[in-house]
């Protein structure tokens, strides 16, 4: 039992108030600059964007030095997402480079749906995409421990509830709190 209630109390999702003070402590020994951290994620998900687009060209068109330019950016990509993901375990730089990936198109189709006028599509797809983004920042910052992951109950992501409780609400909120892309 006192195993249980340790494993508990390790789990990062208790304290926001906590999170935000270790981010703040690791920004003042200038171990991260989130705002440049933030900017240049989003930066890294228009390079996700502009390989697919080389891609799709070279494919439509025929010509493969389109796959040349494909290969420039992806090494560029690499580089950048160097600076952000210093250390990673198994597939974390992968999962790492998806969700940033992902988070884009749903924001993509979230502007989309706007434009036309479909304003609740629109909202979730934002929600989606920074859900993701969240998830990005919590696995990157070592907020999230994978193996706590895996006990969340189901019931916290409950469809009725007006707040989200469960990983994504309370990364969001992390996410919220710690990076400011304002902060010159």
């Amino acid at each position: 039992m006192s195993d249980i209630n340790s494993k508990a109390n390790s789990n990062p999702f208790k304290n926001i108030d906590d999170f935000v003070k270790k981010v703040d402590d690791m920004k003042k020994q200038e171990k991260m600059d989130l705002s440049s951290d933030q900017d240049l994620s989003i930066a890294i998900m228009n390079l996700v964007s502009i390989e697919e687009h080389f891609f799709f060209t070279a494919e439509k068109t025929g010509k493969p030095e389109y796959f040349d330019l494909l290969n420039e950016v992806r090494s560029m990509r690499k580089d950048l997402l160097k600076k952000i993901i210093k250390e990673y375990e198994g597939e974390v730089w992968c999962i790492s480079k998806h969700l940033l990936a992902a988070s884009y198109r749903l924001m993509e189709v979230g502007t989309k749906a706007l434009s036309g006028g479909k304003k609740e599509e629109a909202k979730e797809m934002f929600d989606k995409a920074y859900d993701l983004y969240s998830l990005f920042w919590g696995i990157n910052m070592k907020l999230v421990n994978i193996g706590d992951v895996k006990k969340i109950d189901d019931g916290m992501l409950n469809k009725a509830d007006t707040e989200k409780k469960g990983v994504f609400g309370k990364l969001g909120m992390v996410v919220k709190k710690v990076i400011d892309c304002c902060i010159e």
